[in-house]
């Protein structure tokens, strides 16, 4: 349970992230409120995590799952663009993590 935890974490780190872009420099209440939301949450889901898997892993992983995510999310917004080279690092990635959970 503690994995499934960590990964919606690191989700929730790109829709922080994705929040205080949208959120003008917290000038926009409703972003703003989400991005505190989503933020607080993210780091409660880390910390429970944290309880049963390793500290150094634990934050690779919601780092990780928060950065692939965070890009997913840019592309499906139009703000960022896909090239071969940047899909291929981020396969990569997704390949680093699954690697640390499976040698945890």
């Amino acid at each position: 349970m503690s994995w499934v935890i960590l990964v919606v974490s690191g989700l929730l780190e790109a829709v922080w992230a994705a929040a205080m872009q949208s959120s003008k420099g917290f000038r926009k209440w409703r972003p703003t409120v989400l991005f505190a939301l989503a933020m607080a949450a993210s780091m409660g889901g880390l910390a429970i995590a944290m309880l049963e898997i390793p500290t150094g892993t634990a934050y690779a992983v919601w780092v990780g799952v928060g950065a692939v995510a965070t890009v997913l999310l840019q592309l499906a917004r139009g703000k960022e663009r896909m090239s071969l080279v940047r899909s291929l690092l981020l396969v990569l990635l997704v390949g680093c993590l699954v690697g640390l959970q499976l040698v945890s």
